[in-house]
């Protein structure tokens, strides 16, 4: 019997692209921490797609790709010394800071991919596919229960043991100012005003470039330095 031939998907492509970068970066590297559990996450999708649990694979799958690949591009940026999206800078400017906890890393990268990228990603994947976002609100709502899920993980993982509890108290106060849940419930209503705001590129561009700079603040706050 022949051979079965093997396809390399886009979604394989990005998810090639974190693992490269899981590699390179040195592991207490703010984007490395990010990077981690993004890769966590877009590999739940990957087996969330084979095994058949979207109902729409191929809008899940443009989505997933559309919505990293902006990830990617902030990656880039950064390595060729250009200005990443206002949403992504306070992590590459804060990513070796010694004051910041791996926690703090890994949701401001949340805060920035979800707050900005998801939005435009549904935008971008609508272009692509010639449908309505309502056309991939349950891919929409899948993947973001993806992250809910992984986040509860990420704080139980990264948060400070007992031993810690000086540094944990303002650390809890500080990120407990910040949800993921009301971030995505942000974002879906982002993503329909940018879709209706299609036929107006000024308007839609004055209000993508507020979005990027709202993101980019709270994420300036979750990477507020703490004391040793």
């Amino acid at each position: 019997m022949a051979q079965l031939e093997q396809f390399t998907t886009p979604l394989d492509t990005v998810v090639s692209r974190m693992r490269a970068l899981h590699e390179d970066l040195p592991e207490r590297d703010g984007v490395a921490v990010f990077n981690r559990v993004y890769l966590a996450v877009t590999e739940a999708v990957d087996r969330c797609v084979d095994g058949g649990r979207f109902a729409d694979a191929r809008a899940a799958i443009t989505l997933d790709v559309r919505f990293a690949e902006r990830y990617l591009a902030a990656v880039d940026s950064a390595a060729r010394e250009q200005r990443p999206p206002a949403c992504w800078r306070p992590l590459f400017q804060f990513r070796r800071h010694p004051g910041v906890r791996p926690l703090q890393f890994a949701l401001a990268g949340i805060n920035a991919h979800i707050g900005h990228d998801l939005a435009l990603a549904v935008v971008d994947t609508c272009r692509s596919l010639d449908c309505e976002p309502a056309d991939v609100e349950d891919e929409f709502d899948r993947v973001g229960d993806l992250l809910v899920s992984l986040e509860e993980r990420i704080r139980e993982d990264l948060m400070p043991g007992p031993d810690l509890l000086q540094i944990a108290d303002p650390l809890t106060h500080l990120l407990g100012s910040w949800s993921l849940e009301r971030a995505r419930d942000a974002t879906w209503t982002a993503a329909r005003a940018l879709w209706a705001l299609r036929g107006l590129p000024d308007v839609a561009g004055e209000f993508t470039e507020r979005l990027d700079t709202a993101v980019g603040f709270a994420g300036r706050m979750l990477l507020t330095p703490l004391p040793d």
